[in-house]
């Protein structure tokens, strides 16, 4: 907030505060009372301001009415809600006043019960019920309607902004418009917070009903987080929101930026993507990703699981070996900290955005030779979830594509063809089969020794898939496993793999040509799985 320099300032003499968040309350209270202003308060916020020597008048004593139910009816009475809706501009509404012998007021002071956090706190129904405010927004809405006379403060810091404009004269019009428009989100946000969790779990829709999985209504809402310089291009303005109005989420809209230039739109996206690409593996591990793609990923040799700093280091070093071309100017995202040898790694080849959980001693210290390189910490792993996407005129929904179907579970999985392959391989070809996830449709991912040698993406068909995948893995075709993230439609695009030395295959299966592509296999002696999960991504 800042002053506005309008003439059209309207006193504050009377003030009605009502929060359920405390901070700089009594600060706020001693402001007022320094400045004639007149307070009226409810419970323990009155109570508050009467402990730190600050004359107060009790909501009860305006209402002749005492707090009831549990603290559920204090404010809702006409001798509260006719001082914050007359429209003082009005002759009539000021008889009305006098004849009723209803003071008005000119400012209101009001947050919410904590609703959400109560939610948060694994809190049973019932508590989170009655964590529901009914006064509290009908306050609100009623001042912020009535702004035309009325100022309402719903966030605590402007408390300090608030107590200027009080000095000043007043409120002006446009900050009265501005607080309102603030005050409606602050309810807004309350509202489908509590609209959400009462379909979500007080009373959620049944599938038994013919409900589908993903509920009939939807309600969110974001606040802006950070200004963008521009979206995919210059000419794209763009923008960072998170859910919600407070509090710092996990994941990439939530990281703390440790150093470097800002953020752009495409370093979010390809950061976001590196993130989840990371957290598809339980061990340590390193994606790379170039335009939501990966240059490579990797995981740590099971025999460094007792050295943290050394996996994470040899995870970075055989990712990059997948595609050092494209991995320049790439995003990489770590599922451990970064340790001391990765950083040293990392500053060899430019790179625009790091992400890790964290940063061992002196690691930060290597990365920051580099002046532009984005260094993010961030928290959480991804969860299960909706993602959206906008569309003409609508929204698509869908549950977020995680490893947690039941083909992603190689004990599940089906040897259509072939021996058994060895502990070794089939370790190789689950590594596979994860990190075809985090590839661009049609996917053909070539592995081996726990790490990608060769990745096709993004194509039409998949021939051309595979044959992207052999061509950037150049010699280490030969003896590697490969993972498909559909079936193969035809025999073809597994021929091309066969003939190129792929030893070993992982698919979903499900055409009706699965015979063919079976004996294809079989043909060749190349054992191939089937998973009967895909893991396709547009």
């Amino acid at each position: 907030m800042t002053p506005n320099p309008q003439s059209d300032r309207r006193p504050v003499r009377r003030a009605l505060i009502s929060v359920y968040d405390k901070a700089g309350l009594l600060d706020l209270a001693t402001g007022l009372h320094a400045a004639g202003v007149e307070i009226v308060s409810t419970g323990s916020t009155a109570q508050r301001i009467a402990d730190a020597g600050v004359p107060v008048t009790r909501v009860e004593e305006v209402t002749s009415f005492p707090e009831c139910l549990d603290g559920r009816v204090k404010t809702l009475h006409p001798r509260i809600h006719a001082g914050l809706l007359a429209d003082t501009r009005k002759p009539e509404h000021l008889a009305q006043l006098d004849q009723l012998e209803v003071a008005p007021f000119d400012l209101l002071v009001s947050n919410l019960y904590p609703f959400t956090d109560t939610v948060a706190s694994g809190a049973g129904p019932e508590d989170c019920v009655e964590q529901i405010d009914i006064g509290g927004p009908a306050m609100v809405r009623a001042a912020a309607k009535n702004h035309a006379s009325v100022a309402v403060l719903v966030d605590p810091a402007h408390y300090q902004w608030a107590l200027e404009q009080i000095g000043g004269g007043g409120f002006s019009l446009a900050d009265r418009q501005r607080l309102a428009a603030e005050a409606y989100r602050h309810t807004a946000a309350y509202d489908v917070a509590v609209a959400s969790w009462m379909g979500e779990v007080l009373a959620p829709e049944s599938e038994l009903d013919g409900a589908s999985p993903l509920p009939s209504w939807m309600g969110g809402t974001w606040t802006r987080r950070a200004g963008l310089r521009y979206g995919e291009n210059p000419h794209q303005a763009a923008a960072l929101y998170v859910v919600g109005s407070g509090g710092v989420p996990d994941g990439l809209a939530g990281a703390e930026q440790l150093h470097g230039k800002e953020m752009s739109y495409n370093n979010y996206i390809d950061a976001d993507a590196a993130w989840r690409a990371a957290h598809d593996h339980d061990d340590a591990c390193v994606a790379i990703i170039k335009h939501a793609n990966p240059c490579g990923i990797a995981v740590a040799s099971p025999s460094l699981a007792d050295d943290p700093g050394a996996a994470i280091a040899e995870a970075h070093r055989k990712a990059h070996a997948c595609d050092p071309v494209s991995a320049y100017g790439g995003v990489i995202a770590a599922n451990r900290e970064v340790s001391v040898a990765m950083a040293e790694q990392i500053a060899e080849v430019f790179t625009e955005v790091v992400a890790a959980p964290g940063y061992a001693e002196g690691a930060l210290e290597v990365l920051t030779r580099k002046r532009n390189v984005r260094v993010l910490r961030v928290t959480g792993a991804p969860r299960a979830g909706i993602e959206m996407r906008a569309v003409s005129g609508g929204l698509l929904v869908q549950s977020r594509d995680l490893i947690d179907a039941p083909g992603d579970d190689q004990a599940k999985w089906e040897l259509a063809t072939g021996e058994p392959v060895d502990a070794a391989t089939l370790a190789d070809l689950a590594f596979a089969w994860r990190a075809c996830r985090a590839v661009k449709s049609n996917a053909i991912l070539l592995a081996r020794d726990l790490a990608t040698v060769g990745v096709g993406m993004g194509q039409v068909n998949r021939v051309d898939a595979a044959g992207l995948a052999i061509q950037r893995a150049g010699d280490r075709v030969s003896g590697s496993v490969a993972a498909s993230d559909a079936f193969f439609p035809f025999p073809d695009g597994l021929e091309l793999l066969l003939r190129a030395g792929v030893r070993a295959v992982v698919q979903p299966g499900g055409s009706i040509r699965d015979p063919e592509v079976t004996a294809a296999a079989a043909a060749a002696g190349v054992p191939l799985y089937l998973t009967g999960t895909r893991h396709f991504a547009h």
